[in-house]
């Protein structure tokens, strides 16, 4: 779950500023500001005419640069990396790697999700070779869907931005690749720990559940405290993300982001579209770009 809506422990380096989700930065050189916008790849992409100044931020950039570039995440050759990643490996199987009570209580918590379990043959066959990370991802996706009633993945929110600069003949690019998001979001847990991670949300569904649906109303509320306060929430157990998972899911990408960002800016006027959870704390990229000399100001509702 907390690679797929991002986690992490933010400090208090934003707690004052107002609810918004677009930033422009600017000084330390630059010559024209850029923006950075905080995204959910849940939304719809028609949340776009809810952020006061963005259509202006668009039009006052040259390029826009996500986590990745869009156009590779959906590329034959990364779904295939992709689809590699989400599996186990050859002639192992979740009940292989799971005992007989953590496979009944996954197949109870499955069952009321989605009105069947494991012991369907076809959803065996598919859902047994899956990686326990890759499973709660999708279980992730299937109870936020059953929620909500569903989204379309051509049409998300983090993707209208790089889709709308393809359309007006500026520049896309990627902070990351397809190669290292599947390494590091996929392939960078151990199988005992994915084990684990999986099992905290069988068996804390109602507290998942109330930590996803917090974020999302923190987020179309454009509220980046309130999405703090949720991703804070604890169970004071081994399901809490461990300091070296933080790093490698949020800091560490962080920090390196702000060593990509000032060529990219000096460069051309450029629009960031990143995940909102990476923008604040003291660890966030507001606060790293304002230690880099740049000015970043919300852009006022």
């Amino acid at each position: 779950m907390k690679q797929f809506i991002l986690t992490l422990l933010f400090a208090a380096a934003t707690l004052c500023a107002p609810a918004q989700l677009l930033y422009k930065i600017s000084g330390n050189g630059l010559s024209s500001p850029s923006y950075i916008v905080g995204t959910y790849h849940l939304a719809p992409a028609s949340f776009v005419d809810s952020i006061p100044g963005i259509r202006q931020a668009m039009a006052d950039c040259q390029q826009v640069y996500g986590e990745l570039m869009m156009e590779e995440m959906f590329g034959p050759d990364s779904l295939a990396m992709m689809q590699q990643a989400m599996m186990l490996p050859d002639g192992m199987t979740l009940d292989s790697l799971l005992t007989a009570d953590e496979m009944g209580r996954l197949n109870n918590y499955m069952k009321s999700l989605l009105g069947i379990d494991m012991t369907n043959p076809m959803i065996g066959q598919q859902m047994k070779k899956m990686t326990p990370t890759a499973l709660s991802t999708t279980l992730t996706m299937l109870s936020f869907m059953k929620k909500s009633g569903g989204f379309d993945m051509q049409n998300q929110f983090d993707g209208y931005f790089q889709k709308e600069a393809a359309r007006q003949g500026k520049g896309i690019g990627g902070l990351e690749t397809m190669a290292f998001q599947v390494k590091t979001l996929l392939m960078g847990t151990k199988l005992e720990r994915q084990k684990e991670q999986l099992m905290c949300l069988v068996d804390n569904a109602a507290f998942m559940d109330e930590m996803t649906e917090g974020i999302v109303r923190a987020f179309f509320a454009q509220d980046i405290d309130a999405i703090q306060k949720a991703m804070d929430a604890k169970l004071n157990n081994s399901c809490d993300s461990r300091p070296e998972e933080e790093n490698t899911l949020i800091y560490d990408r962080n920090a390196d982001w702000v060593t990509k960002m000032p060529a990219l800016m000096a460069g051309k006027p450029t629009l960031f579209a990143v995940g909102a959870a990476h923008l604040p704390g003291e660890r966030g990229v507001l606060h790293l770009l304002r230690q880099a000399g740049y000015t970043v100001e919300g852009v006022g509702k």
